[in-house]
This record gives structure tokens, C-alpha cells and sequence, in this order.
């Protein structure tokens, strides 16, 4: 999720109201030690005025310098800085290396900033796409859940943008895209940068096992927050899972009573033991969230089901559990068996069938046109 630096883009509007030129500076990527996240913004004036930060110091005037060139141009510029030899040449002390994009500050930025702004403060999942080419200004599309707002340039590259903006929105993530010019799926000759602003899902897992270490490093890799839960300190440990965003050591129950859950959270109950599962799912089962999955096997499943009865759930209640959890894929390992689970997850929350897609007739990405490409 990247965080809007407010100020950096009320002081573009004010400039821009005031017809004073300007360029906007972000980073777009980043390793290693670098100092600034990937979104993180500067704006610079004509005049030379500065606002906000794209390395804490360590290029900016570099930076700056080539802000300039691009409000005399016109033209973006695309600059990577990491560690120099040569000790007058900018770079990054710190041995990481950032990537930084300078974009001029036009009429296309300027219009889709008040409503990016205002979707921000309200909460709502927005993500600003801008075209990262040479003369390419004034191609920018402003994307939420089920409204755009600007242009790529060319219509079919809108929509092909907007496929997959939508992916990268649901998960709260900002990266470079790569397209055809016309949105061709074969082709990726034209970067596309999506700073999304939105809080990532969260993925929620139940147990502590290698299981769940799998599903956690999946997880992460899908862009969720994943929180690892268990009542035993002996095995919930940052040790054990540390690609976890968090690790607790809680009665599953008590932790979920008290987390907020929505639509988007994914929740997989591993324990593998009633005194831990049926007291966690009794809860479960009465959120909004948008996938429940357990694991066991269907005799297991169904002593589970007659205790959840006997707790007052009722079947259309159950009838939302997952269970055993994962689609079939034939998988043996935990790593496998987290791909299963995985695959369950991903096609509960965009629509899919589980089946493969060539014995499929109708497009892949579901809720897309009839025209999108197969492959």
C-alpha cells in the first residue's frame, strides 16, 4: 500500500493554480537498503522550491536537477540511483538502490488529483496509473473498484490497464506494470506505473505447523497481511514464521473476536484440533469475512460439524465453510497443499471455477469483456 504524502500534492495543485510549472518526482522501485518506499514523492517548482522526499537526502539534489530539465522539456525521465565508486557522483550510502520516475505536472495530473485526494480520505481503494515513456505526459487514468477516471492514450490499453489495476488494488499493491502500446497481452514495451492506495487484505492462519508456514510465504507472495495466530508460545514464535506480518500467541477465538474483519479477509483454520477449531470458527462463521477454510479430513469434518450444530450455527451458517480446505489439485505437501488452499482462495474472490482454463469457452478474467485474450 502506498501512503499519500498529502502535502506533496496539494502543494501541485497549488502551483498549478498558480501557473507555476513543476514536475512531480516518484519512486517506482527499490532494493536493497534504500532509504524511501516505492510511492514515495517529492514535488519540485520551476522557481526550485522543494517539497517532500524521494531518498531522505541522499540524491535529491541530483534529483532536482533533472526536475528541471523535465519541466523545460516536457519530457519524463526515468533515473535509477544506487551505490557509487566515484565519491562526487550521487548515490546511496546505504547500498540499496532506488528507481525514480519525473513526470511534468500537467493539465491530466492536476484533474485526476481532487478526486485521488478525496477517495483517499474517505477510505476508499484508488489507484493513480501513469505512463512511464518518453513523451508520454498527460497520460494518466485514476482507477477504483468500479470507476476510471482519464486515459492511457488508446482505449484498448485502458482496458487491459484496468484488468489488471484492479488485480494490484484489491491487494493494496504499487508496482510497475508492463503492456503492449494497445494493451496487447504478448507485448511489454510500455511500463505503466500503479501506485495503489488501499490496505492490503488480510490473511488470517490458525495454527502452527508447516502447514501454515507454506500458506504464509503464499500468502505474502498474493499481497495479503498475513497474521499467524496460536494459543502455544512454544510454537508461534517470529522464529518459526518470519515472513509473517505478525505473530500471536492467542486462543485463535479470542484473538478473532477482537480483529476487525471485512469481505476481502481470507481466514484458515490449521489447528487440526477441536479444542482450538470449533471455538474459532463458531466465530469465524459469523463475520463478513469472505473465505473460511479448515482443514481436516471429512470424517473430521463431520464430528466438526455436529459440534458447530450443537454450538448454534446453523447449515446455512456452515454451508460457508471450506472444508476439507483447498481445491483438488493432488497435492501431498504443505507447500502444495498451500497452492491448493491458495487457488481456492483466489478463485472465491474473483469468481472462478477451479477449472482449467482450456475447457473453459468464456474469458479468463472474469467480469472482462468477451474480447479478452486468451493465455
Amino acid at each position: 500500500m502506498a501512503a499519500l504524502d498529502e502535502t506533496v500534492w496539494q502543494t501541485l495543485t497549488r502551483w498549478h493554480r498558480d501557473a507555476e510549472p513543476a514536475a512531480l518526482v516518484r519512486v517506482v522501485d527499490r532494493s536493497g537498503s534504500a532509504p524511501r518506499a516505492v510511492g514515495a514523492a517529492m514535488a519540485v517548482s520551476g522557481s526550485g522550491r522543494v517539497v517532500g522526499s524521494v531518498s531522505g537526502g541522499c540524491v535529491e539534489g541530483d534529483v532536482v536537477a533533472l526536475a528541471q530539465q523535465v519541466i523545460e522539456s516536457g519530457i519524463p525521465v526515468l533515473s535509477t540511483y544506487g551505490t557509487s565508486t566515484d565519491a562526487l557522483a550521487p548515490g546511496l550510502p546505504c547500498g540499496g538502490t532506488v528507481e525514480v520516475f519525473i513526470e511534468p505536472v500537467d493539465a491530466s495530473l492536476i484533474g485526476v488529483l481532487a478526486p485521488l485526494m478525496a477517495a483517499v480520505r474517505d477510505g476508499d481503494p484508488v489507484a493513480l496509473v501513469s505512463v512511464m515513456a518518453d513523451a508520454a505526459s498527460g497520460r494518466h487514468l485514476l482507477v477504483t473498484p468500479d470507476r476510471s477516471f482519464g486515459s492511457l492514450g488508446a482505449a484498448r490499453l485502458d482496458q487491459a490497464a484496468l484488468d489488471d489495476v484492479r488485480g494490484l488494488l484489491a491487494h493494496g499493491t504499487t508496482r510497475v506494470l508492463h503492456l503492449g502500446c494497445e494493451g496487447q497481452r504478448r507485448h511489454d514495451e510500455l511500463a505503466v506505473f500503479v501506485q495503489s492506495f488501499a490496505t492490503p487484505p488480510k490473511l488470517l492462519v490458525f495454527g502452527a505447523n508447516d502447514f501454515a508456514a507454506a500458506l504464509i510465504r503464499i500468502g505474502k507472495f498474493l499481497g495479503y497481511r498475513v497474521t499467524l495466530c496460536d494459543a502455544r508460545p512454544a510454537f508461534a514464535t517470529t522464529e518459526a514464521f518470519p515472513e509473517a506480518d505478525e505473530v500471536v500467541v492467542r486462543w485463535p477465538h479470542d484473538y478473532l473476536a477482537e480483529t476487525p474483519i471485512d469481505a476481502s479477509t481470507a481466514i484458515c483454520v490449521l489447528t487440526h484440533d477441536p479444542k482450538f477449531d470449533v471455538p474459532v470458527l463458531e466465530v469465524a462463521l459469523r463475520t463478513a469475512a469472505g473465505y473460511i477454510g479448515v482443514m481436516g479430513s471429512l470424517r473430521t469434518h463431520a464430528d466438526r460439524l455436529d459440534r458447530l450444530r450443537a454450538a448454534g450455527l446453523t447449515d446455512h451458517e456452515l454451508a460457508r465453510l471450506a472444508a476439507p480446505v483447498g481445491l483438488d489439485l493432488g497435492a501431498r505437501t504443505p507447500e502444495e497443499t498451500a497452492v491448493s488452499i491458495a487457488a481456492e482462495i483466489i478463485a472465491g474472490r474473483w469468481g472462478g471455477t477451479g477449472t482449467r482454463l482450456s475447457e473453459l469457452q468464456a474469458p479468463i478474467h472474469h467480469g472482462c469483456g468477451a474480447n479478452t485474450t486468451r493465455g
